[in-house]
């Protein structure tokens, strides 16, 4: 897989990085469904033998146990593997989420020691602040985060659901090597909200999380009810009523263009992230889904390609809210 540069801080990644959340549950919910921790870990270890080293988690996930299955998949060696976790909702010293934000500098450093027990490492490679804390000046937040670069426990720092002023603020204590938000064919307020120009005027890399649009564009949901009772999604506005039929209604549009491309319609997704110059992170917990993924960086997309995908779904297109309203809340904008 092709190697391509994170941001300018000289953080190098292949094309296509690997989202580990849905290899656990969240808070006592099902992401995406059960998960079989061997299956995962084979997962991991089929991604690194096909060039993807790039590996997402969080405390929160788990919380903490997330990140244990990663150390548990990459501790025999960990230096192949690039690490990158996120910090930002309160754990407690019980490792229960209290579901309030800290990035003050005693958490920051509190969190980080935490991740990197947990993670069986003494390094983390991308350190991102999950979320905003609005009780914390972003500055503080960036000065604790820059000294654990200066003590070589952090490598390079990242952001998540940010603002375009946010993210000016905070690189000018630190440089920000990468931010990391939702992003694809039914998301793209990044650009929208002038995300994307300000991380191209500042040199910074963007990374996608849910870049299939939380397995929607999979096109394996026919109906909310396919949902699971406790799969999170169901409380997610785009998965809901008649939106969800309105969003199935657009997909069918893609679904047609990937036929004629002999691809499936995951894959034209991730090659219209990848065109854009953006990594995206789908997550997946099993093999087969993993190479589909991977193979994506094979298909090459034209002008015409992109304009008519993104025709399909124009700025401004109504798909839905990516989270609920304590959720949209949560977000920087």
């Amino acid at each position: 897989m092709k190697l391509v540069k994170l941001g300018s801080q000289g953080l190098v990644v292949p094309q296509v990085g690997l989202g580990c959340m849905g290899m656990t549950g969240m808070a006592h919910m099902d992401i995406y469904g059960k998960a079989d921790e061997a299956e995962a870990i084979a997962t991991i270890h089929r991604s690194l033998e096909l060039g993807g080293n790039f590996l997402d988690t969080a405390d929160l996930y788990g919380p903490l146990v997330n990140e244990q299955l990663v150390a548990k998949a990459t501790k025999d060696r960990r230096h192949d593997y690039l690490l990158a976790t996120k910090f930002g909702w309160e754990i407690d010293d019980n490792g229960q989420i209290t579901w309030k934000f800290r990035a003050d500098k005693e958490y920051v450093k509190k969190a980080a020691e935490r991740s990197l027990r947990n993670l069986g490492t003494d390094y983390i490679d991308l350190y991102y602040l999950h979320r905003l804390d609005p009780n914390t000046p972003i500055e503080e937040t960036l000065g604790a985060m820059s000294e654990l670069v200066k003590e070589g426990k952090v490598r390079y720092i990242g952001l998540s659901e940010v603002s375009a002023e946010t993210i000016r603020r905070a690189h000018a204590i630190h440089p920000i090597t990468a931010v990391q938000t939702e992003y694809s064919l039914f998301e793209r307020n990044a650009e929208e909200a002038g995300i994307l120009q300000a991380l191209e005027e500042s040199g910074i890399g963007f990374v996608a999380y849910s870049p299939l649009g939380r397995g929607f564009i999979s096109g394996e949901l026919k109906s909310p009810d396919d949902l699971a009772e406790d799969d999170f999604r169901r409380s997610i506005p785009r998965f809901q009523g008649e939106q969800f039929y309105k969003n199935l209604d657009l997909l069918a549009e893609i679904q047609a263009i990937a036929a004629e491309k002999q691809v499936t319609s995951s894959q034209l997704a991730l090659a219209w992230v990848i065109a854009k110059g953006v990594v995206p992170i789908p997550g997946t917990k099993r093999r087969k889904y993993l190479e589909e993924n991977i193979a994506a960086t094979d298909i090459r997309l034209s002008e015409d390609d992109l304009a008519r995908l993104e025709a399909v779904i124009p700025l401004g297109t109504e798909t839905g809210d990516r989270y609920d309203k304590a959720g949209m809340q949560a977000i920087d904008r």
